[in-house]
């Protein structure tokens, strides 16, 4: 569970809630149904007519990857290429048919499965890149989605402020009504607003986060793919693949592995 999401979340509206009660105003002012109404309800229904029905109904499968935090272990997924290396060069490639079935991740067995096969590197390389392709067009969807989205909330608040300044000048007579008439009309802006900054946009951030980390071990799954067909020694494989990782979890994996 990413706890970060749902303490930022919380502490966003809190946070609000304490700056409207120490400015001095009742947080029943800012409670508005008819504005939820339009920011919200408004908002979706675009984002309904602008994808297919079966991608805004996913929208929850998105916002439940924001909140689980997955373990990629790209050091673990390092130690098995370079195990895999060093029994290739030992035993042979078709060796390494004997340990396909306890490799969970699918990319990484469909790869060293196609290296078994004796395939050609290019057409393996071919076939990685595009399946990553894909993958990261996959992730691509449910970025733009709440982009979109964050774009769209703040102009149906807008929307929702130009109705209310409507009802209130069709009113104009009545100048009692007008201060809280133009209160609420200006309560869709700021659900707008709190809407896309506290929710939408840091939701997509999240999601393209996510797809940066599993893109990044699919890189590395493909190099040592390609290195362990090429024959590469498994000192120089690990080093190749420990590049991609920051400078202190480079050492941990050197030190596991006794090649320090």
């Amino acid at each position: 569970m990413d706890l970060g999401t749902i303490l930022g979340v919380i502490a966003g509206v809190l946070l609000v809630a304490f700056g409207i009660l120490v400015m001095g105003a009742s947080l029943t002012t800012y409670i508005d149904p008819a504005s939820v109404l339009i920011t919200f309800g408004g908002s979706l229904a675009a984002i309904m007519i602008s994808n297919p029905l079966s991608r805004t109904l996913g929208i929850f499968r998105f916002v439940r990857q924001t909140l689980s935090i997955p373990s990629w272990e790209e050091e673990r997924i390092i130690s098995r290429l370079v195990a895999f290396s060093e029994k290739a060069r030992r035993d042979g490639l078709l060796a390494l048919e004997d340990d396909l079935d306890e490799v969970e991740d699918e990319f990484l067995r469909k790869g060293i499965q196609l290296v078994v096969d004796g395939t050609d590197p290019e057409i393996i390389k071919n076939v990685l890149y595009n399946e990553l392709s894909k993958i990261q067009e996959r992730h691509g969807i449910g970025i733009k989605i709440f982009e979109d989205w964050g774009k769209l909330a703040p102009a149906f608040g807008m929307i929702g402020t130009l109705i209310g300044l409507i009802s209130i000048m069709g009113n104009i007579e009545d100048k009692s009504a007008i201060g809280p008439g133009m209160a609420t009309a200006l309560l869709t802006t700021l659900y707008g607003a709190l809407f896309a900054n506290l929710i939408l946009i840091p939701i997509g951030n999240k999601l393209e986060d996510r797809d940066i980390a599993e893109s990044l071990i699919k890189e590395i799954m493909i190099e040592g793919i390609l290195s362990i067909q090429q024959g590469d020694n498994p000192r120089i494989l690990e080093e190749k693949l420990i590049a991609f990782l920051p400078p202190a979890r480079r050492e941990a994996i050197k030190q596991e592995s006794g090649r320090d």
